[in-house]
């Protein structure tokens, strides 16, 4: 499995993982569960947008620094499509529930435009 990461997610990343100090392990695991089943498992993932071969998921990240499930990030799912040669998951946006109530909708939609 493919992972790409937007600029926005990598200035996200960086900014949460000076305040949680194990989010680059955490990433590391979350993509094995990813490389198992791109969609996720349970309730703790959700397709918020479906076009065409492009699944938008909302997920619970589990953050080995929190004890509370409080981080959520945002990936694009890209499905064998003839007209794109990458298949795999592109991260958009990761971000604390304290700091953020929802997703950056307006973000998701240029990623959309732009792919």
């Amino acid at each position: 499995m493919n992972f790409k990461s937007t600029e926005e997610f990598k200035k996200d990343f960086k900014k949460l993982s000076k305040k949680f100090k194990t989010l680059d392990g955490d990433l590391t695991e979350f993509k094995k569960v990813l490389n198992e089943s791109p969609l996720g498992i349970g309730k703790h993932f959700n397709v918020i947008t479906k076009t065409g071969f492009i699944y938008i998921i909302k997920a619970r990240f589990f953050c080995k620094s929190l004890k509370k499930k409080d981080l959520r990030i945002i990936y694009a799912y890209i499905e064998n499509h003839q007209t794109v040669e990458i298949i795999g998951i592109e991260f958009i946006e990761i971000y604390f529930k304290g700091n953020k109530e929802n997703e950056d909708k307006e973000r998701i939609k240029d990623y959309l435009k732009n792919v």
